[in-house]
């Protein structure tokens, strides 16, 4: 049952630059990382941040860096990116804190010394009081800004500082964005989304396709995912925001080897939905894989497939229990999706 999708009522703020950064948030406590995935191991320093905000009563936010530096330092190894800009503002505002500062990060700002990052960034733009890192982040030229050194640093300019140690999973394995990239890639989706604490999600607006689809009795909302994605090809159980509202569907991704075995492409069957979706910007969040994507020798053997996917996809769906507030939505019975 389709059922409405409503944000955080408080106001969260997004700043792109220091010139930006909004006097709000100013005076706070800031949690400082990559977040890419803003998985479990970083929702710990975010839930340090809102302990930290809360106590002393100030704003919690955090600041990241764009584009990532890895693709920066090592442009030519392309990075799947979990969560761009705007999706990882959507999980940081889930997850109860007031704004996200991102900083351009470019090969100038990387040549910044560690002492200008906490003197000119942190103390005199934006006046923290506290600041919470992983025990992995450095910062500044040569990495020199260890987490001991964002300590003494603290000591020396009056701010607290928390350094939230590496977080397990219930195998004893160490939370990291590179295992879940690993996942998804493989299309484990359950064990990509028990490490991220939410399912896995993407955006992207609905393009005109050849509606094949529609011939075929199974109408599609078609989205290019980023060139970096390396999501496995195959079939998945989906759930689809569409102005709001959240519903139950089934995807492909992939390159249609019974067609045109072109460029990847994700095709979003949104069940029990009948309005025009063309132009619309939709959130596919992803709950299990279901097969591979196969070559079929007749249309009539694809229907009878898409069927049987279908029906597996309603029961995955049907079975689904809350993970995080994102897009775990209540239904009218008491129940949660």
């Amino acid at each position: 049952m389709p059922q409405s999708f409503a944000p955080a009522p408080k106001a969260f703020h997004t700043a792109y630059s220091l010139d930006a950064f909004p006097d709000a948030l100013k005076g706070g406590v800031v949690g400082i990382g990559n977040f890419d995935g803003v998985h479990r191991g970083h929702q710990s320093v975010l839930d340090k941040v809102r302990e930290e905000a809360d106590r002393l009563g100030v704003p919690g936010y955090v600041m990241t860096f764009e584009p990532h530096p890895r693709s920066v330092f090592t442009p030519q190894n392309p990075l799947f990116r979990l969560t761009p800009p705007h999706a990882k503002a959507e999980i940081v505002e889930a997850f109860g804190l007031d704004g996200m500062l991102v900083l351009p990060f470019d090969a100038s700002f990387a040549l910044h010394e560690a002492s200008e990052f906490v003197t000119h960034i942190l103390v005199e733009r934006l006046g923290i009081v506290h600041a919470v890192t992983g025990y992995d982040f450095h910062f500044g030229r040569a990495r020199a800004g260890t987490p001991d050194y964002l300590r003494q640093s603290g000591e020396e300019h009056g701010f607290g500082v928390s350094i939230v140690d590496r977080i397990h999973d219930e195998g004893g394995e160490t939370i990291s964005s590179s295992r879940i990239r690993d996942a998804l890639s493989q299309g484990e989706i359950v064990l990509a989304n028990a490490l991220l604490g939410y399912r896995w999600f993407t955006e992207g607006t609905v393009r005109d396709g050849d509606k094949l689809g529609r011939e075929l009795g199974y109408p599609t909302a078609n989205i290019a995912l980023d060139a970096d994605c390396t999501l496995a090809y195959g079939i998945y159980a989906v759930r689809v925001v569409i102005d709001g509202v959240l519903h139950d569907g089934v995807a492909n991704f992939g390159k249609r080897p019974t067609f045109d075995n072109g460029a990847p492409l994700l095709e979003v069957h949104v069940f029990d939905f009948s309005g025009n979706l063309y132009g619309k910007t939709l959130t596919v969040s992803f709950a299990s894989y279901l097969r591979g994507e196969e070559k079929f020798d007749s249309l009539d053997a694809l229907i009878a497939q898409m069927d049987r996917d279908s029906e597996k996809a309603r029961a995955a769906l049907a079975s689904l229990r809350p993970l995080s507030p994102l897009y775990d939505i209540p239904r009218t019975d008491g129940t949660a999706d």
